[in-house]
């Protein structure tokens, strides 16, 4: 076995000690003021990366997405998700080395296409703010099929999934959301197209927090030129001069979309991509070079 792999093997074991201990000390621990919230396969992980660098920033104690607002282990409570968390003595004592305030973070990317997590979040984190990450809607979708097929979360080809989206998807966002107990595979798995309608969740979002509580990131943007993007995000949050090491996590290799397809989706991301660009004032990455229909 590697020691790649036996790191891997033992991650579970180190992760369910860490859990235990928060909760025997879940009464004494932080709950996060800033949340990335997605889109999936949109470069959270990235920004995950750079943000736990920052001297004045911390992570939960043992993976990076808790996935409270957007699961079953909602109806766990408030103390199950503080057991995530650092002890807020350890916050302290952060700001104290820092000499700011120092930042609590996760990043559970299903947070913004869950239809009950913005209003859960709302309710439960007071003052909370939210980055999210966006990136072409079209490479998103193959990106997150080509993803959920590597886990053994989808069997078809892409073109059938598209086909099966919205059988799939029919009256499952009304079950999520009457029902805290009820978790939908084909919601979180398979939703390569509903997801990257980004306005309307964004609009849910905002709705919920407030829009001055939610950054906007364009990942294309962070991927080829970061510093002025991690500008943005370190005013946002109020963060000293800092510079991250920037690199990209979880890309996969995939082999090319037919043109055809990729011409359809286009199409069919038209109205939605207009709506986002009225509703972000600003041009996303991926129309800046549409040629003209």
């Amino acid at each position: 076995m590697s020691v790649r792999s036996a790191r891997a093997a033992a991650l579970p074991a180190v992760q369910r000690a860490a859990f235990l201990a928060g909760r025997a000390t879940a009464r004494l621990r932080a709950t996060p003021d800033l949340l990335i919230c997605g889109a999936q396969r949109c470069g959270t992980t990235s920004m995950y990366q750079a943000l736990r660098q920052h001297p004045a920033v911390l992570r939960p104690v043992a993976r990076k997405g808790v996935h409270y607002f957007d699961d079953v282990t909602y109806r766990n409570g408030i103390d199950w998700y503080r057991a995530h968390f650092p002890l807020r003595a350890e916050v302290a004592r952060t700001a104290a080395r820092a000499g700011e305030p120092a930042h609590v973070f996760e990043s559970s990317p299903y947070y913004l296409f869950h239809p009950a997590a913005a209003g859960r979040i709302a309710q439960t984190l007071a003052g909370v703010r939210a980055i999210v990450l966006l990136r072409d809607p079209v490479e998103r979708a193959y990106s997150a099929y080509t993803h959920e097929f590597r886990r053994g979360y989808e069997t078809e080809t892409f073109e059938r999934a598209l086909e099966l989206e919205d059988e799939r998807l029919a009256g499952e966002e009304q079950r999520l959301l009457a029902d805290p107990g009820y978790a939908s595979h084909a919601h979180r798995h398979q939703a390569y197209l509903h997801r990257g309608v980004f306005v309307d969740q964004l609009e849910r979002l905002t709705g919920a927090l407030g829009r001055e509580r939610v950054h906007v990131v364009d990942a294309d943007d962070f991927f080829t030129d970061p510093e002025p993007v991690w500008q943005g995000v370190s005013e946002f949050l109020g963060l000293s001069a800092f510079r991250p090491q920037f690199e990209q996590h979880n890309a996969r290799p995939r082999s090319a979309m037919p043109d055809e397809l990729r011409a359809r989706l286009r199409r069919h991301f038209d109205d939605a991509d207009e709506r986002l660009e009225a509703w972000w004032g600003r041009t996303p990455s991926w129309r800046r070079s549409d040629p003209p229909a």
